[in-house]
């Protein structure tokens, strides 16, 4: 599970683990939770960053600016992957501005295959709604079971000062879980 920009660390820490599902045995994951990931546009604004710009808790120009700090100088949201021999790293920030970049991950069909489950929880006053409600469009393209739930007006991070949306956040959650079957029973541990 992860919020905001941990939404995108827990997606993209669900596709590594997906990609080495075999060796971490006896683990099972079972379902992802993304609350609000940090789903980037690409070089073009999307309609829900124009009509939210002046979100209370994270306007557009702190979102821009976050990009602009964390990209390489140039480089647009939809960037080329950066892999050569004067690379100290693998940059791959396109991928995790915009999941959706060319078609979204090939890691998504080892999601599929494992059976994971994944809900995108959201808000349609959050800036970043639109880039979230492609996340999901992608994943059920691809097969994956998909959950997306997008309340009324809101904001970005609400659940943090508001706490009936916490809870309602919650109920969201625990329903998702508890939605799902059980690996093993209780009754079956010595």
């Amino acid at each position: 599970m992860g919020s905001s920009a941990g939404g995108n660390i827990a997606y993209h820490a669900g596709l590594r683990a997906a990609e080495v599902v075999d060796e971490l045995g006896p683990l099972r994951i079972r379902e992802l939770i993304l609350h609000q990931p940090f789903c980037g546009g690409g070089a073009q604004r999307r309609g829900s960053e124009s009509r939210n710009l002046n979100d209370p808790v994270f306007p557009l120009i702190i979102m821009d600016k976050m990009w602009d700090l964390s990209l390489p100088a140039g480089a647009d949201l939809d960037h080329e992957y950066c892999e050569n021999e004067n690379c100290t790293c693998i940059l791959i920030l396109d991928k995790y501005c915009n999941p959706t970049v060319e078609g979204g991950s090939k890691v998504l069909g080892k999601v599929k295959s494992e059976g994971w489950r994944v809900v995108v929880v959201g808000c349609e006053g959050d800036l970043l709604v639109d880039g979230q409600k492609e996340l999901v469009k992608l994943m059920e393209v691809k097969g994956v079971e998909m959950v997306g739930h997008f309340a009324a007006g809101g904001y970005h991070g609400m659940e943090v000062f508001d706490v009936s949306r916490a809870k309602d956040m919650f109920v969201i959650m625990t329903g998702f879980l508890l939605s799902s079957k059980p690996v093993i029973s209780p009754t079956s541990f010595p």
